[in-house]
């Protein structure tokens, strides 16, 4: 029996583990990016040369008397873009970074890129110099086209709408009645998801595609009021559809490295344009369809506002350039999906399969929740200050596995100077934070590939 449970919880921790790496997150924009098989890489940068248009692309902009990072060598058109080739984006750069220092920079095809690896690093750029730094890339033609034309905040470049918005989103999203409307919604999902698992108890199933559909229907019941995993539109459910809004958000694109005629070109030739197309449409239906049954004079009026309430109300108070229109409503939401079903879920896969491979944490974790909750069937949320060391587990799996190990890319929109060695960084460079290597960083972090959820107890993090 131990030698077939052994087994048993090898398999699940090797599905668990490929499911989490594969499953994308629209918060890992650049690493799905990155991590594009040389069979499309070469066609694509041969495209791009036979063109003739991307030598429009360099500048000569002389950079003589600057203390610009460390860069590797690189190749002409293609920059530093062969580094990367054939391997996860976020471990290539992490172990350039050991190489080239915690600020290096990069030329990924004809942008300039900044890449951050440790904390020091991360506090400049997030921080200290948030205001230089504050901007987003808007060569990305998949964001452009999903949030409306970066209508959302998420995406969106830096603007006086965009820093209104998101002060405007947080000041309702975080009201006491509202968290205690989250709190209903995990609650009610997290018992469909049980009820759906023991009923199917005596056969296998897939525990990443339960997790996925519990993430899924609680931020439905947040940002709709209701869950919409279900629901059929144009023969697809919205699980589906959101998974094909992610894979256009994290797909290879030329224009992401060769802004401009040229790498719009290839997209085009690649077909990712008109696969493009089809997902908005798709997800502009949608978007319609939860407004205008919001919209309706006829629907009972919730105890609490959902996300689309909140929105609605806040088009009908806006003025001037601060009126919503259905567009930035439908943006706004786009934010509260990617940005809340894949970091939620991919989470809880990796945690699930950490304790697997580490039997003594998951006893300990068990143990403690048990000792907490009693003989109640649920943790409450009145729990959750007790349970200290499911905190350490939740805070470990952030260190060793973010969701997104490249932060959403960055754009300087000043040149500044950063870090001690008053390193130069031009205006338009692109900003990114590997925070996969941030939490692996040797000279912070003891045993740093170790999973030990202890360390928390330990240290301040």
């Amino acid at each position: 029996m131990q030698c077939v449970t052994g087994s048993f919880s090898n398999k699940l921790v090797r599905h668990l583990l490929a499911h989490a790496r594969t499953r994308k997150s629209a918060f890992i924009t650049l690493s799905s990016t990155f991590k594009a098989t040389k069979d499309h890489i070469i066609p694509l940068l041969l495209i791009i040369i036979l063109s003739g248009l991307v030598l429009r692309l360099y500048g000569t902009k002389s950079k003589h008397g600057l203390n610009l990072p460390p860069t590797p060598p690189a190749l002409p058109i293609l920059g530093n873009l062969h580094l990367l080739s054939g391997q996860n984006p976020h471990q290539a750069l992490f172990k350039l970074s050991r190489k080239y220092g915690p600020a290096m920079l990069l030329q990924l095809g004809s942008v300039p890129t900044l890449v951050v690896s440790n904390a020091a690093m991360a506090r400049e750029v997030l921080q200290t110099h948030d205001a230089d730094f504050c901007s987003r890339p808007v060569q990305s033609p998949g964001p452009k086209k999903l949030s409306y034309g970066f209508l959302g905040v998420a995406f969106s470049p830096h603007s006086p709408f965009r820093t209104r918005m998101r002060k405007l989103l947080m000041n309702e999203l975080l009201k006491e009645k509202r968290e205690r409307s989250l709190w209903a919604a995990r609650v009610d999902e997290t018992n469909k998801m049980i009820q759906n698992l023991t009923h199917q108890a005596s056969t296998p199933v897939n525990l990443n595609d339960h997790i996925f559909r519990a993430a899924d229907g609680i931020i439905g019941q947040v940002a709709f009021g209701k869950s919409y995993g279900s629901t059929q539109f144009k023969g697809q459910k919205l699980q589906d559809v959101m998974d094909q809004c992610l894979s256009m958000l994290n797909s290879f694109t030329a224009e992401d490295f060769y802004p401009g005629r040229a790498g719009r070109l290839v997209d085009i030739v690649t077909g990712y344009r008109a696969r493009l197309k089809r997902v908005f449409s798709d997800l502009d239906g949608y978007y319609s369809l939860v407004i205008a049954e919001h919209l309706d004079p006829h629907r009972p009026r919730p105890d609490t506002e959902d996300l689309v309430d909140v929105l609605l109300r806040l088009s009908m108070e806006g003025e001037g350039e601060f009126k919503l229109t259905m567009n930035h409503i439908k943006s706004l939401l786009l934010d509260a999906f990617v940005g809340g079903i894949d970091t939620t879920a991919v989470s809880i896969v990796w945690a699930m399969a950490e304790l697997i491979m580490h039997p003594d944490a998951l006893k300990r974790a068990t143990a403690e929740v048990r000792s907490v909750v009693g003989t109640k069937t649920m943790v409450e949320e009145s729990d959750m200050g007790q349970l200290k060391y499911i905190k350490c587990v939740a805070k470990e799996i952030f260190r060793l596995h973010p969701a997104a190990p490249l932060l959403i890319p960055h754009e300087a929109i000043n040149s500044t100077k950063i870090g001690e060695e008053g390193y130069d960084v031009l205006e338009k460079t692109r900003i990114l934070v590997n925070a996969w290597a941030v939490g692996r960083d040797p000279a912070f972090w003891t045993d740093p590939d170790r999973f030990y959820p202890e360390r928390s107890d330990q240290i301040t993090v």
